[in-house]
């Protein structure tokens, strides 16, 4: 086959995001694979919680874990440096530009400092104190600050783009090197999505959606949101992200990547 400007291209953006998967590797590595599994299932609250976050934000990247670990949906409002969309509706809400920023609609409570809204998020939705693997220790700011930094710094500071007129949806854990790389891209973007955690369940689903440690056909658990997902989509794998104004359906990261710098990018 003759190579071609066209071709070569194509490689390149191949291996620029097997670079940046990499990247994600070392920074879920970092910070110990936190956020992969559901410690427990809580029931989703009436009305959504809102976090005003940083992709690239060592803090919120630790709010996000613990919401994965509860599998908490959660309606993200990217902030990131040098944004526009919702800085200012955040300062408004909590009187600063300081992130995460988290605001729980069913109880009034708007918090910031990851600790405190770890603690809150696992006392009020399971009842229960953070179990030691979420804890904070003195350790992990500097840890997390490397972890930031194996991925570049991606998903801290802004990009102009477009805005969609209806806020997204991404099926996502916080672990997941791929699904990692769509979440750093939309932050960048400033476009708001809902966060569907879609944590592994058990540790039979440890692995990629391919490659799982338990071998043969993959089952759920029943009942389950991951089994509400196969249910729909005869598979598991994140990210998957949906589009309710081009009525678009996508998995696989680098296909995700290309449909958001088409449809928002400059």
């Amino acid at each position: 086959m003759a190579w071609s400007p066209k071709k070569g291209l194509f490689m390149s953006n191949m291996l620029s995001h097997n670079v940046h998967v990499l990247g994600s590797v070392a920074t879920s590595s970092l910070t110990a694979w936190r956020g992969c599994l559901v410690v427990k299932n809580v029931p989703q609250p009436e009305k959504p919680i809102v976090l005003y976050d940083m992709e690239g934000c060592p803090y919120c990247r630790r709010v996000r874990e613990a919401l994965t670990a509860l599998n908490l949906d959660v309606e993200i409002r990217p902030c990131p440096k040098g944004g526009s969309v919702f800085r200012a509706q955040a300062e408004a809400l909590g009187g600063r530009q300081q992130f995460p920023l988290l605001a729980d609609q069913n109880t009034g409570m708007v918090m910031y400092e990851s600790e405190e809204i770890i603690e809150y998020l696992f006392r009020q939705y399971a009842g229960r104190s953070v179990p030691s693997y979420y804890r904070g220790r003195v350790w992990q700011p500097v840890l997390g600050s490397v972890a930031s930094v194996t991925s570049a710094m991606r998903g801290l500071r802004v990009s102009q783009g477009k805005r969609p007129e209806r806020p997204l949806h991404l099926w996502s854990f916080e672990g997941s090197p791929f699904s990692r790389l769509v979440r750093e891209r939309l932050c960048e973007l400033e476009i708001p999505y809902t966060l569907h955690n879609l944590g592994k369940e058990h540790w039979t689903e440890i692995g990629p959606a391919k490659q799982r440690i338990k071998p043969g056909p993959f089952t759920p658990i029943p009942g389950g949101k991951r089994d509400a997902f196969f249910q729909v989509h005869k598979r598991v794998q994140v990210p998957y992200l949906e589009d309710p104004n081009t009525g678009e359906g996508l998995f696989e990261s680098a296909r995700i990547l290309k449909y958001l710098d088409a449809h928002y990018g400059n």
